[in-house]
């Protein structure tokens, strides 16, 4: 089982060991304005899936999550 990361903006997927951390803060609810959850900022399909990804598609998905910070939340 793995903990949840604190919250996205301070955990760095890159070059971390061990599995990695489900990026959820329980703080569940999904934007209708861009279809992302406020607490986690994945999308209903990465949220789902996330229990039976592998390591390589969660890295993919935390990646994902650094990139929308930028594009998403500030703006």
């Amino acid at each position: 089982m793995t903990t949840a990361a604190h919250n996205v903006f301070d955990f760095e997927p890159e070059g971390h060991s061990g599995p990695l951390p489900s990026p959820c803060i329980n703080i569940c609810k999904m934007n209708a304005e861009n279809g992302l959850c406020d607490g986690c900022l994945r999308t209903i399909d990465e949220i789902v899936g996330w229990g039976s990804a592998s390591e390589a598609r969660k890295l993919v998905v935390w990646r994902s999550i650094k990139a929308r910070i930028d594009s998403v939340v500030f703006k």
